[in-house]
């Protein structure tokens, strides 16, 4: 049986072995890809469908304790137990904000830290390890093709 077949196959039952031992869904995810990993470098020879099930299972279960083992998550605290919930800021224009997100990352980063979070370009320099001057190259470079894609869009 090839990887992706094997993941096809297994994908629910590591799931739900992964989430049982951790009981958060974010966690069960990450030990599943770490799972599901495991098998892609593993040289174990299985025998049939069942010895691979047992295999993946028995790893599941072990990375979700390794998982509660960690330093931390024993001396850690999620924003749930402390009662917080990150929020994003209210956005007067949606559509905007979508069109700056689909820019490339260098252009994307700086407009958003600039206009949504109010950073200036000093401290976004600071931020991102550039020059002031490279900074606002690349915000004038943005909102080039910000505007280049509003009109393209206006045409259509």
């Amino acid at each position: 049986m090839d990887y992706e077949e094997a993941v096809r196959q297994n994908l629910d039952i590591v799931y739900r072995a992964a989430l049982a031992c951790c009981k958060n869904p974010a966690d069960a995810e990450d030990v599943v890809q770490a799972t599901f990993e495991k098998l892609l470098r593993s040289n174990t020879v299985f025998v049939n469908d069942d010895h691979l099930r047992r295999w993946l299972v028995r790893v599941a279960v072990n990375e979700g304790r390794n998982l509660w083992k960690s330093f931390w998550r024993r001396n850690g605290s999620s924003l749930e137990e402390l009662g917080m919930e990150p929020s994003a800021p209210e956005v007067r224009q949606p559509a905007l904000l979508e069109e700056v997100l689909a820019l490339p990352v260098q252009y994307r980063t700086v407009l958003h830290l600039y206009y949504y979070e109010g950073y200036s370009t000093r401290e976004i320099a600071h931020l991102l390890h550039l020059t002031e001057a490279n900074v606002r190259t690349r915000l004038k470079r943005g909102r080039d093709r910000l505007r280049q894609q509003l009109e393209k869009e206006e045409l259509e």
